[in-house]
């Protein structure tokens, strides 16, 4: 899996075919699931109560702030900045995970 940082244009025909899609924390829990069994490095958080939580927080966002950005950081305001934060997130890159084999909020872990 890799990701790769694109323009903000780019980014709203990705993101805005898909972005308002998910409006139950159910069915971004089968999004996340489907993410984490196709990526042979990562497995989802096996504490549902938790996922659900960051689920929750991901759909609080998108409600507040028009995006599912990931509960656990803070947005800048900077449009383009931000896309970083749209969860799932470009965890690899984050320093926890590189120490701790867990993204910033804990939703994935190493296999």
């Amino acid at each position: 899996m890799a990701f790769v940082k694109v323009d903000g244009e780019e980014a709203l025909k990705t993101i805005g075919n898909h972005g308002g899609s998910f409006a139950k924390v159910d069915e971004i829990i089968v999004a996340w699931r489907e993410f984490a069994d196709n990526n042979p490095l990562i497995k989802l958080n096996p504490n549902m109560d938790e996922v659900k939580t960051l689920a929750a927080g991901v759909l609080e966002n998108m409600k507040n702030r028009g995006m599912k950005y990931c509960p656990c950081r803070m947005t800048t305001g900077d449009f383009e900045k931000d896309l970083e934060l749209v969860c799932p997130c470009n965890f690899y890159r984050q320093k926890v995970w590189k120490e701790n084999g867990e993204c910033w909020c804990g939703l994935y872990f190493k296999r």
